[in-house]
């Protein structure tokens, strides 16, 4: 059997879900059975470097002009290389995640690679641009879905909004849903002791990008609910980006009833550590963190946004609400309020996640999906 030539094209591996799964694939692929080659460009300023902090051992070529911000001359730059390496490597497969990535390698495969791989990891219809910027973004989409062989969701939610939009075919897309391996997470009490978290304390989870899409404000807002009504609650934020120092700014008041932690490697040792985690956003794909938060037995109180809702099972494993501070607020109190719902919904949450979000799920699906599209290539 003759091996499987992937090449993978990612815009950039900066801390996220992308990140996360593309290192998943990367590590957890037969190498007997597939050869992959990762291009990557740069994290921008403010942005933490997954494979800095999480993946070390990771071989990434990188490409200038791949990273996030457009530039005329840096894509047209990145777009030559990216035609260079599929010269010389031949990929069978060419596999793009993010958006900007999906637009340049599926231009260089074009013509060249015989499978044109895309996956939406999440989309750009809501919280991210002008509505007039939306429609050329969403233009955009719906060419290049008409030059790709596959495309992958995380979500069944994210698949169905793009179709919506009118990005692709319904016989175009499979859904695959990320898939995670942590460390095992501390106890209890160790994993307080590592954030400062008092033993007696109920403490909440904020694991985010501190950009406006996340709406760290909404969260601010919720934070000033909760601790009117309870004093005895720690909120902990993880993570960092250009809204890190107005969410200072809007908590200063209630500074010794939060932490932050900046990015973290052991985000299990958070989720260990808390009895809830909230999400806050506007819009979301499949989101990750309520996957490792799940995997760890702590409960989520989520935005009703992207594929939230099947990570959590509303009612079961955590509460799925409307995009409002009041009732993230109210039902994050409701939630800390009881602890016998609190420990039904951890153990829930845990054998959702073990069934439904694994790596080695992700490993074999995506594997299963190169082999079928190799057979159908070659038919």
């Amino acid at each position: 059997m003759s091996t499987i030539r992937v090449l993978r094209v990612i815009a950039r591996m900066n801390v996220g879900g992308p990140a996360l799964q593309v290192t998943g694939l990367h590590d957890g692929l037969d190498a007997q059975r597939f050869e992959q080659r990762l291009l990557a460009g740069d994290v921008d300023e403010g942005e933490a470097d997954y494979v800095e902090l999480r993946a070390p051992h990771l071989q990434i070529e990188k490409v200038p002009g791949l990273g996030r911000s457009p530039s005329p001359i840096g894509d047209l730059r990145a777009l030559l290389r990216i035609r260079r390496i599929i010269k010389t490597f031949k990929p069978h497969i060419v596999h793009t995640h993010t958006a900007k990535a999906g637009v340049l390698g599926r231009a260089a495969a074009f013509g060249k690679v015989p499978v044109r791989v895309h996956t939406f990891h999440g989309h750009l219809l809501h919280g991210y641009f002008s509505p007039f910027m939306t429609k050329r973004v969403i233009g955009v989409e719906r060419a290049f879905a008409k030059r790709t062989t596959k495309l992958v969701a995380v979500g069944a939610r994210v698949r169905d909004d793009l179709l919506a939009a009118g990005i692709g075919r319904p016989d175009q897309y499979v859904v695959v849903p990320p898939g995670i391996q942590l460390l095992d997470p501390p106890s209890r009490a160790a994993a307080r002791a590592q954030l400062a978290i008092p033993a007696d304390a109920l403490a909440v989870a904020f694991v985010a990008r501190l950009t406006h899409v996340k709406r760290p404000d909404r969260f601010a807002d919720v934070v000033h609910q909760v601790v009117r009504e309870r004093s005895d609650v720690v909120f902990a934020v993880a993570g960092e980006g250009d809204l890190l120092d107005e969410l200072r700014e809007q908590l200063a008041d209630v500074e010794d009833q939060v932490r932050f932690l900046g990015w973290r490697s052991d985000v299990e040792t958070i989720y260990a550590a808390c009895d809830a985690v909230v999400l806050t956003s506007d819009n979301e794909g499949m989101p990750v963190s309520l996957i490792e938060a799940a995997s760890v037995g702590c409960p989520a109180v989520t935005t009703d946004v992207g594929s939230a809702r099947e990570v959590v099972l509303d009612g079961q494993t955590g509460f799925v609400v409307d995009v409002d501070a009041d009732a993230l607020a109210a039902t994050t109190l409701r939630l800390l309020a009881d602890d016998e719902l609190r420990q039904r919904f951890a153990v829930a949450a845990r054998e959702h996640a073990a069934q439904h979000f694994s790596r080695d799920r992700l490993v074999s699906d995506i594997a299963a999906l190169y082999e079928e599209l190799m057979a159908e290539s070659d038919a």
